[in-house]
This record gives structure tokens, C-alpha cells and sequence, in this order.
């Protein structure tokens, strides 16, 4: 590993992927490998990153690293579903709780926001990545998404809603908005647990 690499990794924040990688019973190389591909993934982008740029960035090159990854697809499906992973258990784990169907709801919101919002996360450029992964991997990711919404599903349909309210699509506005926030968000104004709290008053419709 060079130098720079070195001053990189030591200067990196320890993250919720690293976290769980440590559980995970994998070796240290093998856990440095993923958190390296991880990182340059977040900061390059699935296209611009090579395993030449990773196997650089943990000091292996050639056969050495093929021994612990198949390829780069996989290597980046692989990263992908951990860190949704990660994401969906913290918002279980808030939820959990909580009996209350909007506290829940509110609390899974502000859950996601706090992991989006987060400028250490790994899981919103993961996430906003999709478009540039290779098309033969992209089913692979989206049956992980759809896993993942089923968190927001299940939320949803222990609310109280008018009867008159397609939940299907209260769902997908909402998910909608709660993935866009990023792309507007400047830190300063408001929190954002505060927007969280927010975004539920707004979609607070009771059936009563």
C-alpha cells in the first residue's frame, strides 16, 4: 500500500459498512477489500472505479486479489446489498420501539434521512450509482430494493389512511421524496430528523 493510500485509509471515518463487515466472519484482507471498493465506488462511481484502482488502494494486484473477488459486478452487488442491508436494519431497529403506526412511520423516515444525509454514508452513492451499473447486474439490485421497500410497506399499511388513499402510490411518493432530499439538502437550516418530522405531517392523513 502506498503512502497516500495508507494516509486515505487512516484518515477514513470509520463507517456502519466496516461495522458490519466485522461480523460478517470474513478476513481482514477480504474486509479491507470491500471497504476499499466501497469507498471508491462512493467517490468515483461504479464505472470509474477499476479493480486495478482497488487492488492499488489495498496493496494487491493480479492473482492476489482475484483470489478473494470474482469480478467488479460482483464485487459491487455484493457491496450494494450490505449497505442496504445496514440501512434496513437500522430502521427496524427504530421502529422496533414504537407501537404507534405514525411514530413508526416518522421514525423510519427519520432513520433514512439521517443514513442519506450522512456525508460519511456509503449508501446513497451506492444507491444513485444504479443507472451506471451494467445492465445484466441490475435485476440483481433491484430484487434487493424491492426488499428493502418492503420495510416502508408494511409501515404503510398499519396506518390509519382514508380508505380512498391508494397506498401503493402513498408509497411510492413517499419513497420518492425521501430518496430526492439529498439533492437539495444543505446543511444549516434544519436537521434532518427535523425534515423527517416534517415529510410525515404532510403525508399525516387519517381515515377518521
Amino acid at each position: 500500500m502506498t503512502d497516500e493510500s495508507s494516509r486515505e485509509a487512516a484518515a477514513a471515518p470509520r463507517s456502519r459498512l466496516a461495522d458490519a463487515l466485522v461480523e460478517s466472519g470474513l478476513s481482514q484482507r477480504h474486509r479491507d477489500i470491500l471497504e476499499a471498493a466501497a469507498a471508491l465506488f462512493a467517490e468515483r462511481g461504479y464505472a470509474a472505479t477499476s479493480v486495478r484502482d482497488i487492488g492499488e488502494r489495498v496493496g494487491l494486484l493480479g492473482g492476489s486479489l482475484y483470489h478473494y473477488i470474482k469480478s467488479k459486478e460482483a464485487l459491487f452487488v455484493r457491496i450494494h446489498d450490505i449497505a442496504l442491508q445496514v440501512a434496513g436494519d437500522r430502521i427496524l431497529a427504530a421502529v422496533s420501539k414504537l407501537s404507534d403506526p405514525w411514530e413508526r412511520l416518522e421514525a423510519a423516515c427519520v432513520t433514512m434521512l439521517e443514513i442519506q444525509l450522512d456525508p460519511n454514508s456509503l449508501t446513497m452513492p451506492l444507491m444513485n450509482d444504479f443507472a451506471s451499473a451494467p445492465p445484466e447486474i441490475r435485476g440483481r439490485l433491484v430484487e434487493k430494493r424491492d426488499a428493502f421497500e418492503l420495510i416502508f410497506r408494511d409501515l404503510i399499511a398499519d396506518l390509519p389512511l382514508d380508505p380512498s388513499l391508494d397506498r401503493g402510490v402513498y408509497r411510492l411518493l413517499l419513497l420518492t421524496l425521501l430518496n430526492n432530499v439529498s439533492g437539495w439538502y444543505r446543511p444549516g437550516r434544519m436537521t434532518p430528523e427535523q425534515i423527517g418530522r416534517q415529510i410525515v405531517r404532510i403525508f399525516h392523513h387519517d381515515g377518521d
